[in-house]
């Protein structure tokens, strides 16, 4: 089984964010990035546990310039056999898909995998992009993920309940919360990494369908105040001319 991962960088949650260039460009000093969590721990992690029970390979791809080659090698050392670097900036959705179904529409991939969103943009757009370029079945959000045959049965989570599909294979899939479990990558998959294939390719010159025309930050929070147990009064006048209700 061919299976290949999209695996994109984000900022460390703990990372203070700040813009640039009159808030149009987030701005990247002093900012540690991490595999996005929803591609590593669901989708790249799943797809390993696919290649160790039916065999195959397991490739990464991410849509970037050098300065991520140290977050694809983390996706290296908890497992993945080869990485793709296509070797541009990613700057929307639209441009991320194209260039990742450029470079898989004829390697025969069985399965293509995503987390089921970046946690800086929260979109959720890229895996179904895919599917439309490759023109291939798509299941979104899924939550559990097994291989039969040329056969995929999914679950996924609907209001009230759970949702399961079958589709054949090829096929591309979005991960959420339940497909898999996280990975710590150990000593031997870290030094192993080093020396795994990284190959970067020529981007297709795909086209951004969206620009940002600005950022806001969340308005910073409010004071507590604290109340005497014993003063009933104020937080009974408080509560009645100064909580908000959300």
């Amino acid at each position: 089984m061919k299976i290949l991962v999209c695996i994109s960088k984000s900022p460390d949650t703990t990372s203070k964010i700040a813009f640039t260039e009159g808030n149009t460009k987030f701005d990247e000093n002093g900012v540690q990035y991490i595999v996005n969590p929803y591609d590593e721990w669901y989708a790249l992690v799943r797809g390993l546990e696919l290649k160790e029970a039916l065999g195959g390979t397991v490739t990464t791809i991410t849509v970037g310039t050098a300065a991520d080659d140290a977050t694809i090698r983390k996706a290296l050392a908890i497992g993945a056999d080869n990485a793709v670097r296509v070797d541009a900036e990613a700057t929307d959705a639209y441009q991320v898909a194209s260039e990742i179904a450029a470079y898989a529409k004829d390697k025969g991939f069985d399965l293509v995998l995503t987390g089921k969103e970046t946690i800086n943009y929260n979109g959720s757009q890229v895996a179904g992009m895919i599917a439309e370029e490759l023109e291939l079945p798509f299941v979104s959000l899924a939550t559990k993920l097994n291989v039969e045959g040329t056969t995929a049965k999914l679950d996924k989570e609907i209001v009230g309940g759970v949702e399961t599909v079958e589709a054949q294979l090829p096929l591309v899939v979005s991960c959420a919360k339940g497909m898999a479990e996280q990975r710590i990558p150990n000593m031997r998959g870290i030094m192993a990494a080093r020396t795994k294939p990284l190959e970067v390719v020529t981007p297709v010159g795909g086209e951004a369908m969206t620009s940002f025309v600005s950022f806001d930050l969340p308005p910073a929070k409010s004071a507590v105040k604290l109340i005497d147990p014993e003063n009933m009064d104020e937080l009974v006048e408080l509560l009645h001319n100064e909580a908000k209700v959300l």
